[in-house]
Order: C-alpha cells, then sequence, then structure tokens
C-alpha cells in the first residue's frame, strides 16, 4: 500500500503564516495601503483562526495588489520575499521530517489554504513538488483575476482536492496509507480522514481534540 504524507504549511512546516506574511510584505514595499491594508489584513486572520474567514473573500483583497503589479514584478517582489522572510524561518526539524518522509518512499505533498502564487516557491524550498493550494483563476491575459479556481483547498475543501488529486492517478483512500500534520483546528475533516491524524505545533482547540482522541502530537517548533 502506497504511503502518503500530507502536510498543512503554515505554522505546521512554518513557525509563520506565509499568507499574513506575504501581506505585510507587500505593504512595507509599499504596494498596499499601510493603515487600511494593516487593518484588513489583520481582520481576516482572526477569522481565519477562528474559522469564520470567506476564503474568496480574502483571496481577492490578498491577491489585489499582485493582479495590479503584473506577473514581472509580483515574481520579482516574491523572489525577495523568499530571501527575506521565508528562507530565515525553514527550521531543520520540519525540513528533517519532510525529507524523512522522502527518503522513505512516501508520497508527499503540502495541502494549505493559501494561494499557489504564494506557497509554490516555499513548497520547493522544502523539496516538495506536489502542491494543493488555493487556486486563482487566470484571465485571457494570463494574469490572476483575484478569484478562485475550482475547490478552494481549505477546512473541507482539502479533503475534496486531495480525494480529486488521488482521483487523478488513480488511487482511492483506500488505496493509500495516509497520514497528515498540522496544527489547526480549522483541518479537522482532513485530519478525521486520514490513517495516521498528527496534531503538529497544535493550537489550543486543536490540542485538546488530540488529547481527547489519543491522536500523536508533534510539537516541532514554537509558532510566531
Amino acid at each position: 500500500m502506497k504511503k502518503l504524507a500530507l502536510f498543512d504549511l503554515d505554522h505546521t512546516l512554518l513557525p509563520i503564516d506565509s499568507d499574513y506574511s506575504w501581506g505585510v510584505f507587500t505593504n512595507d514595499i509599499g504596494w498596499t495601503d499601510p493603515v487600511s491594508f494593516k487593518q484588513r489584513n489583520d481582520e481576516f486572520y482572526e477569522h481565519y483562526k477562528a474559522g469564520t474567514l470567506d476564503i474568496h473573500d480574502y483571496v481577492r483583497f490578498a491577491t489585489d495588489a499582485v493582479r495590479v503589479k503584473g506577473a514581472a514584478a509580483a515574481g520579482q517582489a516574491h523572489q525577495r520575499f523568499m530571501r527575506e522572510v521565508v528562507q530565515p524561518e525553514l527550521r531543520s526539524e520540519a525540513l528533517e521530517l519532510v525529507r524523512g518522509h522522502a527518503q522513505a518512499g512516501d508520497e508527499v505533498v503540502i495541502v494549505t489554504a493559501t494561494n499557489e502564487f504564494v506557497t509554490r516557491p516555499i513548497a520547493q524550498a522544502f523539496g516538495v513538488r506536489e502542491l494543493i493550494a488555493v487556486e486563482l483563476e487566470r484571465g485571457a491575459d494570463g494574469w490572476i483575476t483575484g478569484a478562485i479556481l475550482g475547490v478552494p483547498s481549505a477546512r473541507e475543501g482539502k479533503v475534496t482536492r486531495v480525494s480529486q488529486w488521488l482521483a487523478a492517478r488513480g488511487w482511492g483512500w483506500d488505496s493509500v496509507d495516509s497520514t497528515f500534520y498540522t496544527d489547526s483546528v480549522n483541518d479537522l475533516a482532513l485530519l478525521e480522514k486520514v490513517n495516521h491524524p498528527v496534531a503538529t505545533n497544535p493550537d489550543a482547540r486543536l490540542r485538546a481534540i488530540a488529547q481527547a482522541r489519543g491522536w500523536r502530537i508533534l510539537d516541532l517548533f514554537d509558532k510566531k
């Protein structure tokens, strides 16, 4: 039976939230209004933590500056974001965890509610080719529109997207031995779906659930 290792990204493999941090970064480089953007970004982040986030509204907000600036400028900014923000937060514990699954021959996939523009280079930094992220709709010019394409990989949508990923390879949940690492109670549906749920750097609510259900708890590092 094929072994499948699924990883959430933010606060699971990274001690930061890459989506929120990208917003802060674009604010710091002058792409967004320093007052109104920060206020809305903070509000959306609180909704995420509370499990009440409207992901369609958030993605429109979070990708607006990228959409306006265009592909070339956005790509250059993301390279700088990787150097200045993400690379310093790549922890050896997380890299070794992912590497261990890969070396064991497991199929390794990052499953995140953050959009593909932000997360594709981060997945590559972890050596992971398979990324299930929020896919962005593209217009006739080939650039993002601000809308989500298909089912967003958030909350119950993570189960849907992983199921689609499996089906595209001729697999099903009954043909893989699956493990999922995540910090967030937002991912409860996928934790309940896999064979081996691992509450990783868990928030208080997920820690309580994991303790009550006898799930493995893994504290890789302190979150920011």
